[in-house]
């Protein structure tokens, strides 16, 4: 399966720089996790993220 963020982006037709607007996280680091070339980033950022798609962070994170 593909990467959970970049799937949940998609469904909203988003890019990353409009989730990066939505979540306030950067879209260097919203790429980096879509990529996988950043595999750790803080429980605040998947927090806003999660929050931005509207799905639990458990379920993009953790399943």
């Amino acid at each position: 399966m593909k990467n959970k963020i970049k799937y949940y982006r998609e469904l909203k037709g988003w890019s990353q720089e409009e989730l990066a607007k939505h979540s306030e996280v950067s879209r260097t680091t919203i790429s980096g996790l879509e990529n996988e070339t950043i595999n750790v980033t803080t429980n605040t950022t998947m927090d806003k993220i999660s929050d931005a798609l509207g799905v639990s962070t458990i379920e993009l994170f953790y399943t």
